[in-house]
């Protein structure tokens, strides 16, 4: 176990306020960035843009060389903004003119514009030096390295367009969250009541592709595709309300930037590796992240399915055994029990007698395991009596419906059942239907 799981001591002398902060601080402006716009791109169904738009602005990047002849960021921005919101405009016309799905206008898109990219920089701007490794991986380690003086403090060059874009996406949320909020739902309804979904769509596309072009050069291809979605996408499984979703991504993205880095820094150490790229254990950061909310989500996570499920399963055969035993004291025979595992036995018989429903020495009701139990066979009877008489069922069909429906059923609703099918005091077998429990014999 020792040789497998070496102990990890964490080399807090290792982390540097300025590198690693500015690190960490760099790959947050970017995850926060991308979030915020990101979000609505996932309420809209549209996760496949962001990918699609960050792979698309090649043949801007080359156009904009090819046409002013330089590399300087603002050239090369102007034209990878200019591809994104064409990318996003073809989207558009192409799903609208084929008559096709979103996905299929987006695989369409992309695949040519990222073709023409490719075949524009390969036969006409070869000249320009393309990294691969900084493509995909970007820079962020080395971000702290080349600064600039801001109001007399040295910052990172790379803070400054994500800072930018971290204050424009955030304006653009707040000032029109109503109207980003609607259209994202209901665009039709939108259009109704005078606002342009449309233009909301190009607003948000151009902001898509401005946040992607400036995070590039610092944290590359990968971790802006993975922080465009997975954060919304691991937010949306723990809540439906717009501002805690907006809230947690938020938080997912500034965690996944800080757990990133310092990842890359002493995970790979401990287990005596070369130290990894910081930007590339952000993404893995974010998946670990959103595999936690589809694990542990408290109303769609698996293990939360998988508890109220087994809950549930449980608490059915409870109620089967307080039925079963009911109906054998009624009929003054033993009924059998439907087989169950050792465990399942253990927790539902055990389950029983700790609320004093059955007795302690043997398989019998308690009182208030036979008051339950005829408030269970109640609300078996007045099913099978309603099932015979709105669904036109022979009385020899209505046990095994009602069998389900008994369990599935309040004190309210079985109330009204009485009330709907006249308070019979017989079921359709004749037999005798319990009064209802508490009230007056």
């Amino acid at each position: 176990m020792t040789a497998l799981f070496p102990s990890v001591a964490l080399p807090l002398a290792a982390f540097d306020l300025h590198i690693d902060g500015w690190t960490i601080a760099v790959g947050a402006m970017c995850a926060v960035s991308c979030t915020l716009v990101g979000v609505f791109l996932v309420l809209r169904r549209m996760s496949m843009m962001g990918d699609a738009i960050s792979h698309a602005i090649l043949p801007g990047l080359a156009a904009a060389f090819l046409i002013s002849g330089e590399r300087s960021s603002l050239t090369m921005f102007i034209g990878a903004a200019a591809a994104g919101v064409l990318t996003a405009l073809l989207v558009e016309w192409v799903r609208g003119a084929g008559k096709v799905d979103e996905g299929a206008s987006i695989g369409v898109v992309f695949t040519a514009l990222f073709a023409i990219g490719l075949v524009m920089i390969v036969q006409a701007a070869d000249a320009v030096d393309l990294d691969p490794g900084c493509v995909l991986y970007g820079l962020l380690e080395f971000t702290p390295l080349s600064t600039v003086p801001l109001l007399g403090i040295d910052v990172p060059r790379a803070a400054l367009p994500l800072g930018i874009m971290l204050v424009l996406n955030t304006a653009f949320v707040l000032v029109f969250y109503k109207e980003l909020k609607l259209t994202s739902f209901d665009p039709a309804l939108a259009d109704t009541l005078g606002f342009r979904s449309g233009l909301m769509h190009y607003a948000l596309m151009t902001l898509v592709a401005a946040t992607a072009v400036a995070s590039f050069e610092a944290v590359g291809n990968i971790l802006v595709v993975a922080v465009l979605i997975v954060p919304a996408a691991a937010a949306s499984m723990l809540t439906d309300r717009l501002p805690r979703l907006i809230a947690i991504a938020v938080l997912v993205a500034i965690g996944a930037a800080a757990l990133g880095h310092l990842s890359a820094m002493w995970i790979p150490a401990a287990f005596g590796y070369k130290s990894v790229s910081s930007a590339a254990m952000m993404a893995v950061a974010t998946g670990v992240f959103f595999a936690a909310a589809v694990l542990f989500g408290p109303r769609r996570g698996l293990v939360s399915k998988l508890y109220h499920r087994t809950a549930l399963s449980l608490r059915i055969a409870r109620e089967d055994v307080l039925t079963r035993l009911y109906r054998g004291d009624e009929q003054s025979r033993e009924i059998p029990m439907e087989p169950m595992g050792p465990l399942t036995s253990r927790l539902v018989y055990g389950r029983l007698r700790r609320d004093g429903l059955l007795a302690t020495d043997e398989l019998a009701l308690t009182k208030n395991g036979r008051s339950q139990a005829a408030d269970l066979i109640r609300s078996h009877r007045l099913w099978e009596t309603y099932l015979e008489q709105n669904a036109d069922l022979p009385p020899g069909h209505v046990h095994y419906s009602a069998e389900r429906l008994e369990h599935a059923i309040d004190a309210e609703l079985q109330a009204e059942l009485d009330a709907e099918v006249g308070t019979p005091a017989v079921d359709p077998h004749g037999r005798k239907i319990p009064r209802e429990q508490g009230a007056s014999s």
